[in-house]
Formats: structure tokens, C-alpha cells, sequence
């Protein structure tokens, strides 16, 4: 099936942009401005007249990049807000009404605001992060670098495979369109058949990764099937929604909100929709052998920023993505340690025990645990660190809730108690009874936490041993 929806598989200039000056919630006016008009005014606030033409090209391409990766993703709209963009630069970049335009950036903006950077074989625009270089840093393009490798005879396309990578392309002559919501209009429910239908069904199998409550919905065709209906219900009853089934505009901009999150669209290390993958849209290969430790790490940080207001929250994404990096310098910062952004010996175990300490203050009822996949070891008697505490965690909100199954204190180490767990969950739930925690094992701890937890206790049921729910 060969899918052209203009904002969801393929990526279009806006005819207006809307601005909101000031960070995201803070009250402030949005202004709607033609999208070239933006381009122009943001390019005159991030750039100077004077640097090389090479340079200004450069940025003036990841200006445009960014711009459109807000609006392809929805960003803000598929979280409530009622803007496309803030000026904010330490969400965005930088736009003052009514200032003036520089002569020559105008110039080159008529010729490149319809062209945008992309990884190669991906589709939506790179969000193409940059700074200044000197007064502030960060992972992306730095403006004055770009100078100096513009005055040493990179061409913009080198200069900005110097700071993105090699695996970008260029993509120009991009088509126009007028401003719209991705939403269709009417709800989508049982009985529809439509592309729309079809990329919803793609989008839910992508978060079901994240969230193994979610069923998955077996070949996805575009026919708003019973599985489909099935998914819909539980990502509904996930993140608090009427449980419907039916795909109206806030479950429409909640499925692209969590999408946009556990893929990560929205950051320089993108793992997005491939080219090749419309309709049917798999991991990228080799990305799940990182993400069981960066979900955890991404975990540990919004526990922490619920207590440290200097610690940013981050999306669970599993994705070391610029955020997160940010996320962990705050973090190092804020405990004394070496600012690297990266997790090492010390950061981890540093982390751990802040968040262990706050975890054992709260009851299992107020603390809510995020579905993480399996870390790839096999957990028995002798094991210990995070991924044993997490685990402990899980099951001690499972026996605070199962008549039959003793909660046990988290303490992070794999003793008799915890195996002891183990083997009532797997004896409760009719597995095999080997007090280890396998794959297996480890999803259906979690599975079993997620329906509790936020409320569907109905799938509990379908499990042997138990009499909740199927009754």
C-alpha cells in the first residue's frame, strides 16, 4: 500500500507557523507568521551578516530542519499546547517580532527554505540541534565552528557532515502545502479502512516495544479490525484516556505524542520512520541491544528530576539522545561529579543510590514504573544492582495487590527472599517454577505490573493460576 499523507509520511512546508514567545508554559503570547518570514527571522537572530556564505548555509539549513521537525512531529500540539514553536533557546531557537532582516540572509533564505537535512534513508526533517560554541556547548552544529570551517573551504554539506555525520542527505524542492492538523477529522473506529487507520496501526505496534501491554496488531492493513479496536482500549487505559476504542483527536495526538517519544523523532540521534518501512515499520537493527540500560538511565533521571529541580525529565525512549545527555550532565553537575554525559561506573552507581534512597521512603502504590525491556541477563541467586532493584520494585508492587504473593523490600540484591518471589509469581501465573528471572519471566513481571498498576486487570485473567478477572 503506497501511503501520501501530507505531515505524517511525507514531509511538507507549512504555510504559517505559529510562535509562542516564551517558554512552553509560560503565559505568553503566540504569533502566526508565513513560514518563510519565520526562517528569515530566526536566521537574522541566530546569525551574523557578516560571516561566510558557506556558513551561513550551513545554519540556515539546520534552521530549517528543526523548524520542520517540530511541525512534522506536532511536538507541541500532540501535548496540548496550541503552538507549533516556542523562541525559547533552550527549547528552540531564537525569534523577536518585528525585528529586522538582514539583506543577504534573506537571500539565501528565498533559496533554502524549502530544503531540510535528513538522515539518509529516514523521512522526517533531522532535528538538527546547534549553539553558539564559545558562551554555550552541545552535541550539535556549533555556529562559530562553522565559521572557521567555512573560512577553511568546507562546503555547507561538509560542514555539516562534520558535526551530524556522513549519513545525511540534502532534501530540496520539498512541496508546499497549506497549514493543517494531521488529524483526518473524524474519529477513526471499528469498520473503518483508510491509510490513516494504517499508520495508527504502525504507530501503536511501535509503542506496544515500550508498553508490552499494548497487543500487538498483527499485519496491519489499514482496516480498523478488533485487534486494532483491542490496542486502541489499552493504550487508552495506559495514559488515562476514555477507554473507547475509538481513535478520536486526543487519543489521535496521544498516539503521535508517545510515538514521537519512543522513537525519538524529535532529537539529533533520530530513530524515526525509515523510507523503506512505510507501511510496515520495524526498530532500526542493532538499536535493542542498547536500550534496556539507557531506558533505566532515563528512568533513574526523572525520578531524580521529581526531587532536584536542576535535573531535566527526559522521554523513556531508550535512545541516548542529546536530552538525555543533558539530563545526565545536570545530573553530574548537581552531585560533584566529573561533567562528561556520560554514564560510567561512578555516574551509575551514583544515580542508583540517590534513586534508591528516595524509592525506599514511597510506598509501591506511589511509585509508578515504566515498562523497560528485558536487559539481556538472566537474574538469579548472587545478582544484584539496578536492574534487581527495578525488579524488586515490580514485584513488590505485584504482591502488595495479589492476595498470595508477599510483598519483599527492594534492597537491589537477589537473595533467598527475592528468588523465593520469583518462584510464587511463576508458580501464581502457571510458569516454570525455577526462581530465575529469564526473558520470559521478566515480561510477564512486567505485564502483569502494567494491567495492576494502571488499572487493566481484566488480561490478568487469562493467565493460569489466577482468578482475577476471568471469573
Amino acid at each position: 500500500m503506497s501511503i501520501e499523507i501530507p505531515g505524517l509520511t511525507q514531509v511538507v512546508i507549512p504555510a504559517a507557523i505559529t510562535v509562542h514567545l516564551g517558554s512552553p508554559d509560560e503565559v505568553a503570547e503566540n504569533v502566526t507568521v508565513s513560514f518563510l518570514d519565520y526562517i528569515k527571522n530566526v536566521a537574522s537572530s541566530e546569525l551574523y551578516p557578516t560571516w561566510p556564505e558557506g556558513a551561513l548555509r550551513a545554519n540556515i539549513y539546520a534552521i530549517v530542519s528543526t523548524a520542520l521537525n517540530r511541525v512534522f512531529t506536532e511536538w507541541y500540539r500532540s501535548r496540548g499546547y496550541n503552538f507549533d514553536i516556542t523562541n525559547d533557546t533552550r527549547y528552540d531557537q531564537a525569534f523577536v517580532p518585528n525585528r529586522g532582516i538582514f539583506d543577504n540572509v534573506a537571500a539565501i533564505v528565498d533559496d533554502l527554505f524549502d530544503s531540510y537535512i535528513v538522515r539518509q534513508g529516514r523521512l522526517e526533517p533531522l532535528y538538527a540541534q546547534f549553539c553558539d560554541g564559545r558562551i554555550s556547548q552541545c552535541p550539535g552544529l556549533l555556529q562559530w565552528g562553522s565559521v572557521d570551517l567555512s573560512e577553511q573551504g568546507y562546503t555547507p554539506y561538509e560542514i555539516l557532515q562534520y558535526y551530524y555525520g556522513d549519513n545525511i542527505d540534502l532534501r530540496t524542492d520539498t512541496p508546499l502545502a497549506e497549514a493543517y492538523e494531521t488529524f483526518p477529522g473524524i474519529p477513526l473506529q471499528l469498520g473503518d479502512n483508510n491509510p490513516y487507520v494504517l499508520l495508527m496501526q504502525i504507530s501503536l505496534n511501535t509503542i506496544s516495544t515500550n508498553y508490552p501491554a499494548i497487543p500487538k496488531i498483527p499485519s496491519p492493513t489499514g482496516t480498523f479490525d478488533e485487534p486494532t479496536q483491542a490496542a486502541v482500549e489499552e493504550f487508552q487505559r495506559i495514559f488515562n484516556l476514555p477507554v473507547t476504542g475509538i481513535i478520536d483527536k486526543p487519543t489521535w495526538y496521544s498516539i503521535r505524542r508517545i510515538y514521537t517519544a519512543v522513537t525519538s523523532l524529535a532529537e539529533l540521534t533520530s530513530q524515526g520512520i525509515m523510507l523503506s518501512e512505510i507501511p510496515q515499520f520495524t526498530p532500526t537493527p542493532g538499536s535493542e541491544e542498547i536500550v534496556p540500560r539507557v531506558q533505566a538511565v532515563q528512568y533513574f533521571l526523572n525520578v531524580l528530576s521529581a526531587y532536584y529541580n536542576t535535573i531535566p525529565s527526559v522521554d523513556i525512549s531508550g535512545i541516548l539522545d542529546t536530552l538525555t545527555r543533558a539530563s545526565i550532565m545536570e545530573f553530574q553537575n548537581t552531585f560533584g561529579l566529573p561533567i562528561s554525559g556520560i554514564v560510567d561506573e561512578q555516574t551509575w552507581n551514583t544515580m542508583y543510590n540517590a534513586v534508591e534512597g528516595i524509592l525506599e521512603t514511597l510506598p509501591p502504590t506511589a511509585i509508578a514504573l515504566p515498562s523497560l525491556l528485558w536487559p539481556g541477563t538472566v537474574f538469579q541467586l548472587g545478582s544484584e544492582g539496578p536492574e534487581v532493584y527495578i525488579l524488586q520494585q515490580y514485584l513488590s508492587y505485584i504482591g502488595s495487590v495479589l492476595e498470595g504473593l508477599p510483598p519483599i523490600d527492594p534492597d537491589g540484591v537477589y537473595g533467598p527472599k527475592t528468588e523465593q518471589a520469583v518462584r510464587d509469581f511463576q508458580n501464581y501465573f502457571g510458569i516454570d517454577e525455577t526462581g530465575v528471572v529469564d526473558q520470559y519471566t521478566w515480561n510477564r513481571i512486567i505485564l502483569i505490573y502494567r494491567n495492576l498498576r494502571f488499572g487493566n486487570s481484566r488480561n490478568i485473567g487469562q493467565f493460569p493460576g489466577s482468578d482475577i478477572g476471568g471469573q
